[in-house]
């Protein structure tokens, strides 16, 4: 991992451990750039919600435009899902594992695997993250020929300790854990994924303080849910000169996610109006837990 500048609170990080050996001709998978508002949605519901479904090599999001009374339920779903709820988000009514939860603030909320169901309550949004093992959702996602072909240097899922006190349907509610000093964003963790809600941000991001770093062997999902923001990513060289590719420095419209594939170096900068990132990562990041910053690692054991 790149070393980061020495106020920045990701400086603090261990070492990560020496990733799996890749062959320096192992292709590098080229970004993904999914803006939602720019592309047809997936599905709509009886009431008018509209999704997009997108997906990484871990994991799939869906984006929903959610209206009032739709239900979005699962059958035999094979493991735990996940609910952003962010200043947007549309009220819910999650009903998995033998119990029921309306939530209306910002949460990180996660489903159990088997039967469950979210009734939305009021028009907004509503962001559901899966892994990649929910064959429907995977097969169709808008990116999903990206994938024909695995990403050879990416990490495969492999699901970490099983939750305390057996899978069930928990909520936590980001008013308990407001942004602190001395820790990096709101990260929680599943068996799966680990999510950072990073602090809303008034203006832009200085343009002398931007953070270029790299992950050796995993992607990182970049949801932009308010504002405007501008990718940088940056390839390595590898012995092939045919496959090497530009650098990339992009807008990206809201609400949309960008995919940064493992090991390019990059860095997103916020260029206006309020907004507001979630990073996501599949499987979840060793480093960030060991660092002491999950705010629910006491109910998910590190792998």
């Amino acid at each position: 991992m790149t070393t980061y500048a020495a106020d920045d609170i990701r400086s603090q990080l261990a070492a990560p451990t020496p990733a799996r050996a890749v062959d320096p001709a192992t292709p590098i998978k080229p970004s993904q750039w999914i803006e939602f508002h720019h592309l047809p949605p997936s599905e709509v519901a009886p009431n008018g919600s509209r999704t997009w479904i997108a997906r990484a090599a871990n994991l799939v999001l869906a984006y929903t435009e959610a209206r009032a009374g739709d239900v979005f339920a699962r059958t035999g779903q094979p493991d735990e899902y996940t609910v952003l709820m962010y200043s947007d988000s549309a009220p819910v009514t999650v009903t998995g594992g033998g119990r029921t939860e309306s939530v209306a603030e910002e949460s990180f909320v996660v489903v159990p695997p088997g039967d469950s169901e979210i009734r939305v309550d009021g028009d907004g949004t509503l962001i559901r993250l899966f892994s990649a093992r929910a064959d429907d959702l995977r097969e169709g996602a808008l990116n999903a020929g990206a994938y024909a072909e695995p990403d050879q240097r990416a990490a495969p899922l492999e699901p970490w300790p099983d939750p305390v006190g057996g899978f069930a349907l928990r909520v936590y509610r980001l008013a308990d854990t407001p942004i602190a000093p001395g820790r990096f964003g709101r990260i929680f963790r599943t068996t799966n994924l680990m999510v950072n809600f990073l602090a809303e941000e008034p203006g832009p991001r200085d343009v002398h303080k931007l953070s270029p770093h790299h992950h050796d062997d995993f992607e990182q999902i970049s949801l932009a849910v308010k504002g405007r923001f501008k990718h940088h990513i940056r390839y390595p060289w590898g012995p092939d000169s045919t496959r090497w590719r530009a650098d990339e420095n992009r807008e990206i419209a809201t609400p949309s996610i960008c995919v940064i594939p493992p090991p390019t170096v990059h860095t997103t900068q916020g260029i206006g109006g309020h907004q507001q990132l979630i990073d996501i990562f599949s499987p979840p990041r060793a480093d960030f837990s060991a660092s002491g910053w999950v705010l629910n690692a006491d109910d998910y054991p590190a792998g």
